[in-house]
């Protein structure tokens, strides 16, 4: 094994020595921090590598505090003579027999198939006793769910946590150990019980930031009888939260004071969303689909729709898909939030009725007197799913004044020159009096003779703006 870690070594860090000849005793002159620092930027193959330039070079891999052990870099040949599992539980073997081993601070794994969980499982245990920092785990297994290690509960020295994959969130009920814990990201884990996600959270009391990513699946394990699956987010020092929710069942409860940044993508079910005063920036995809009425009418779920918005008004930027907004537009004006606070508001996506992107604009003006900036991005999103409803709110709404005496930036990018999208950047020019630049950045798809086409009908549109600048990229 030795031989075989020392042979790819060589192959690998061939061109290495040639290119660092020249140079090799300003660079062996460094300090060990220094080129220990340097090399945590590569992964840990490419970091064994450098033991061929030199004997000065030969130990300080073992030396470095960062193990990127990904399975796609360290096998990377068909022809590997050794597993991921041998290739791995070598280098671990080397570093700690090493003279003065150095404490792994941050450990990385990728295991994509042929997955064991027991070495998993004493790999972690392993990193524990370092007084590990970061942890980051991509997993996949077919034989079982693997089961944290109880310790992983209890480790105080742990600051970042990141699971992806066949794990079995199951933490005991009373863990205090988390407290250093300040980044923790779950996607696509199983739960032991509708109270798992909850009884880990409660054990992150200086969490900054959680990112979530849960779908029914991930949700096999719980008893269907015992209720909802619990999102319970009471977190006072939480300032960033990423949701990604595609469950039947299932309820959100966030109380966070301190929360400055939302993410949310997904269907809604039973959502409370209180003291959230610090929220400025919200970013947010509310999926309607058949699924997504889940037994309610479509009516009720587009209220329920409106209140979740309603619960971030003090945000003073947004991102919305548009798909989601020209859905909500279907309801009733009076139940439109207002939004006293918003300067910017981003739609991006695919808009699936091209006659209704200027009824949805004009809406959201109306309902953000303060909107200063608006922009609209095309972008694909096939996972976004539509219902489409009989009919649409058909109330005649006038020039809002935000758009009128307030807009001064508006960004278009990816515009194709269609009908709709002229219309649209028509009524902005001829009502924004105060408009100084708007910036137009038409699609790549467009041959050059129909991108000097859509530019020079732009140019053509009249401004009430007498400062508005148009601009293409």
């Amino acid at each position: 094994m030795n031989q075989s870690l020392e042979s790819e070594a060589i192959e690998a860090g061939g061109s290495m020595k040639r290119q660092c000849s020249l140079s090799s005793d300003i660079i062996s002159n460094l300090p060990d921090s220094l080129l220990c620092h340097i090399l945590s930027f590569l992964p840990t193959g490419d970091s064994v590598a450098t033991s061929v330039l030199s004997s000065r070079w030969r130990p300080l891999w073992t030396l470095v505090q960062v193990l990127h052990l990904d399975q796609r870099e360290l096998c990377r040949t068909p022809d590997q003579p050794f597993s991921y599992a041998e290739i791995v539980s070598r280098i671990l073997i080397l570093r700690n027999t090493a003279p003065n081993p150095t404490p792994i601070h941050k450990l990385r794994i990728c295991w994509h198939k042929n997955c064991l969980p027991l070495l998993v499982d004493t790999w972690i245990c392993a990193t524990f006793w370092h007084g590990v920092q970061e942890l980051d785990l991509t997993i996949c297994t077919s034989y079982r769910l693997l089961q944290l290690p109880h310790s992983l509960f209890f480790c105080t020295s742990l600051v970042v946590l990141k699971l992806k994959g066949v794990f079995l969130l199951n933490p005991p009920t009373e863990i205090q150990g988390l407290s250093s814990l300040r980044i923790l990201k779950l996607q696509c884990v199983r739960f032991a019980s509708r109270n798992s996600l909850f009884t880990l959270l409660a054990a992150c009391p200086v969490l900054q930031d959680f990112f979530l990513k849960v779908h029914d699946e991930d949700l096999t394990n719980l008893d269907k009888n015992a209720g909802k699956f619990n999102i319970v987010v009471l977190i006072p020092t939480l300032k960033n939260l990423h949701l990604r929710v595609v469950c039947s069942s299932y309820k959100l409860q966030i109380n966070t004071p301190a929360l400055e940044c939302f993410h949310f993508k997904g269907n809604l079910d039973e959502v409370v969303l209180e003291n959230l005063a610090n929220l400025v920036k919200s970013v947010l995809v509310v999926e309607i689909g058949l699924r997504s009425l889940n037994g309610i009418s479509f009516t009720d779920y587009l209220k329920r729709g409106w209140d979740f918005l309603g619960r971030l008004y003090n945000v003073n930027y947004m991102e919305l898909c548009i798909v989601s907004a020209e859905t909500l537009c279907h309801a009733s004006i009076d139940d439109v939030p207002m939004f006293h606070n918003l300067s910017s508001l981003k739609l991006y996506g695919l808009n699936c009725h091209k006659w209704y992107m200027w009824h949805v604009v004009r809406l959201f003006f109306s309902r953000a007197p303060k909107l200063q900036t608006f922009a609209f991005e095309r972008t694909k999103q096939p996972h976004c799913s539509y219902f489409a409803p009989s009919g649409r709110s058909e109330q005649p709404l006038d020039i809002p004044k935000s758009l009128s005496s307030h807009l001064t930036t508006c960004h278009y990018k990816g515009f194709l020159g269609r009908k709709d999208e002229m219309e649209l950047v028509r009524q902005i020019l001829k009502a924004a009096r105060v408009l100084k630049t708007i910036i137009v950045i038409v699609d790549s798809s467009l041959g050059s003779e129909e991108k000097d086409r859509v530019q020079e009908e732009l140019w053509e549109l009249p401004r009430s703006s007498q400062i508005c600048q148009l601009a293409f990229d």
